[in-house]
C-alpha cells in the first residue's frame, strides 16, 4: 500500500491510501501525450480554439461554442450518472468517489476573473497548447499569465477565504 499526502481545499492535509503501485516507466505516459495531441487536433478542427469563435460567443453572435460547451456538460452529466449507477471503479480497481462541494462566494469571483480573461485573450487554459501548436505564438503570453496566476494563487492560498 502506498500513502500519498495530498493538498485539497476541503481537507488541507488529507492522507489517501491506494492499493496500486505507482512505479511505471516514463514511456507509459506517452499514451497521454498521444491523447492530448488527438484532443488538440479535434479542438482545431471544431474551431474551439478560434479566437473569432470565442469572440462570437461572448458577443452572443453565434451558437457554435454554446453548443460545444453544452454538449460537454451533457456528456459529463451522463458520465457521472453512469459512474454512480454502476459503481464504476478506476483502472486500478479503486472505487470512484464523487464528493459534494460546498458553495462559497470565492467561486463567483474566480469565475468572473476566468471569464474576463477568457473574453480578453480568446483563450481558456485547455486550448492554449493547441493554439500555440497552430502557430499562434502570441498565445504564449496567455500561457505564461495562466502559469503566473496559478503560482500567485498557490502562494496566497492560505490567506484566502475558502
Amino acid at each position: 500500500m502506498i500513502k500519498e499526502k495530498r493538498k485539497n481545499p476541503s481537507h488541507q492535509n488529507e492522507v489517501v491510501t491506494t492499493n496500486h503501485k505507482m512505479q511505471s516507466k516514463w514511456y507509459h505516459n506517452l499514451k497521454y501525450l498521444a491523447l492530448g495531441v488527438i484532443f488538440g487536433m479535434i479542438f482545431v478542427k471544431a474551431e474551439v480554439i478560434s479566437w473569432f469563435r470565442i469572440q462570437e460567443m461572448f458577443r452572443l453572435q453565434s451558437f457554435h461554442m454554446y453548443g460545444i460547451i453544452g454538449s460537454a456538460v451533457l456528456v459529463g452529466m451522463i458520465s457521472v450518472f453512469l459512474i454512480k449507477k454502476f459503481k464504476i471503479k478506476t483502472m486500478n480497481g479503486d472505487p470512484v468517489t464523487l464528493n459534494s462541494k460546498k458553495f462559497n462566494k470565492g467561486q463567483i469571483y474566480g469565475g468572473l476573473i476566468f471569464g474576463f480573461g477568457w473574453a480578453m485573450t480568446g483563450a481558456c487554459p485547455g486550448p492554449l497548447f493547441a493554439q500555440i501548436g497552430t502557430g499562434a505564438l502570441a498565445v504564449s503570453v496567455s500561457l505564461l499569465s495562466a502559469v503566473a496566476g496559478t503560482w500567485v494563487y498557490g502562494y496566497f492560498r492560505n490567506q484566502l477565504p475558502h
